[in-house]
């Protein structure tokens, strides 16, 4: 929508005039008559419509009891609903027939703060004004309405005027939406604020009242819960373009609802799962610490210390045993060098050496080595396509910890006499792939283990991603895929 740029002396507190309110209120515009009576049945306010409907203009009915008015002409279901209405706190809706008018009318009541709103349309003609130029008018001022509204959205439009507390809902958005049987008809504020959600209240409330005493903007916008027909509470995203006075107070404002509801229940259904896979990442962060510490500790209790007290032994013989003192002393010495051995083989697993210095391909190599020294696995590494001095130093070593990691996986668990291990680039993509020709699983049965979860939680850390494959008797192949610019930044 283009909008015409004002001149500097039109502009005030960075509103144009455009902002102004020439436009009449929609009450006085809609052809629905529209009337409220107060709990003695003194109208209180009676619309243009209303006096072309019923023939009464509101010079003639406002300030007197609807009922003595009409008397012995209105419809006895009229009385009866009007009266019913004041028991209730929610719109009613009902059609009828009067006689005396000729006509069917459509007739829409609410109560709120003693004070009954009416909005009412007739298939009647004889009382529509059917002067052309009334018509030409309220096009022209509909259509400088909607100039506001399609800046906003079209789903439950409105319209608020701040002097008079009072909102109109127009052309039944918030009937199709929220279930409320109300079109075109003026309800109290108060109606809106009893339901808004109790806990989001003071909130919306509150920000309305800082923009316009501030005079802050042109528009007012805000998420909330608003209480439906049902009872059930709907997430709306209320957005309203203020329209000022002469005098440059804020006058009313025109705007619209939208449901929310399945987008804000997405949004926290995402953030539940992001929340939960990060206490899984947690979890087992710390429960592989507490395994490594546990087998390093089991290791020097079961192994180490087993050894050095060997050693001491020898040496307090070699202390009491001249005789034999170089054989205790170089038995105790064969021991101790063990101890350093097994302490460097322990070093090896937990301190990559320097990633700048051996680079990924060579500790891959050096870990390799170091397993098939231990085992009986044979174990085949193929790398090409990538340049290893395109990778930072940290993604390097989570593609060492996610070999490391699934070797460790796979001499565990899978009984497998062969592995290979292949990496490579396609489509700006580094795809790292490990199979074993083992004994496989059920991935519908298996539950995810440590080793996994933590291979999945580094893969996560450069947007990676991990897929399985594997079968009862047809071996494992675990392929991570990282998206090279992402992975490197």
């Amino acid at each position: 929508m283009s909008v015409k740029l004002q001149s500097a002396s039109n502009i005030t507190n960075g509103r144009s005039d455009n902002h102004r309110t020439p436009i009449k209120p929609m009450k006085e515009v809609i052809t629905n008559g529209f009337f409220t009576v107060d709990r003695k049945w003194t109208v209180t306010y009676w619309n243009n419509a209303a006096e072309k409907l019923l023939g009464v203009p509101a010079g003639d009915i406002v300030g007197k009891n609807l009922w003595e008015e009409f008397v012995e002409i209105i419809p006895l279901n009229f009385y009866n609903v009007y009266h019913k209405a004041f028991l209730q706190d929610i719109p009613m809706h009902f059609e009828e027939y009067w006689g005396e008018m000729g006509a069917w009318f459509d007739v829409v009541t609410y109560h709120c703060d003693d004070t009954l709103s009416v909005s009412f349309k007739t298939g009647s003609k004889k009382n529509y004004a059917n002067n052309p130029e009334d018509v030409v008018k309220k096009l022209e001022t509909l259509n400088e309405l909607y100039r506001f509204v399609t800046e906003v959205t079209n789903d439950c439009l409105w319209e608020w005027d701040l002097q008079s507390s009072e909102q109109f809902w127009i052309d039944g958005g918030h009937k199709r939406v929220f279930g409320y049987p109300i079109e075109n008809a003026l309800i109290p504020q108060s109606f809106w604020e009893s339901r808004l959600h109790p806990e989001d209240k003071s909130r919306v409330l509150a920000g309305i009242k800082k923009i316009l005493k501030g005079k802050a903007g042109i528009y007012w916008e805000d998420e909330y819960r608003f209480r439906k027909a049902d009872g059930e509470y709907a997430w709306v995203h209320d957005r309203g373009h203020i329209l000022y006075d002469e005098e440059d107070n804020a006058s009313r404002i025109i705007g619209a609802t939208q449901d929310i509801t399945e987008m804000v229940l997405l949004r926290n259904r995402i953030v539940r799962e992001r929340h939960t896979k990060q206490q899984e990442i947690l979890s087992a962060v710390l429960n592989a610490q507490e395994k490594e510490r546990s087998e390093i500790g089991q290791e020097m209790h079961d192994n180490l210390n087993q050894v050095l007290a060997m050693a001491k032994l020898y040496v307090q013989l070699a202390k009491t045993n001249e005789n034999k003192r170089n054989t205790y002393l170089e038995k105790s010495s064969d021991l101790i060098v063990k101890v350093i051995d097994e302490i460097r083989r322990i070093s090896k697993v937990l301190v990559v050496p320097g990633i700048h210095i051996l680079g990924l391909y060579g500790n891959i190599r050096n870990l390799i080595a170091d397993l098939t020294k231990l085992h009986s696995l044979k174990i085949e590494f193929y790398a090409f396509g990538i340049d290893e001095e395109n990778l930072g130093e940290k993604l390097q070593l989570t593609l060492f910890r996610i070999v490391q990691e699934q070797l460790n996986n796979i001499l565990k668990h899978a009984r497998a006499t062969h592995a290979t291990i292949n990496m490579n680039t396609k489509n700006d993509k580094i795809i790292l792939v490990i199979s074993d020709n083992g004994e496989g699983c059920d991935m519908a049965a298996k539950k995810t283990g440590v080793g996994i979860i933590n291979i999945k939680s580094r893969a996560e850390l450069y947007h990676g991603s991990v897929t399985i494959v594997s079968k009862p008797g047809e071996g494992y192949e675990l392929k991570v895929v990282f998206p090279l610019k992402e992975a490197n930044t």
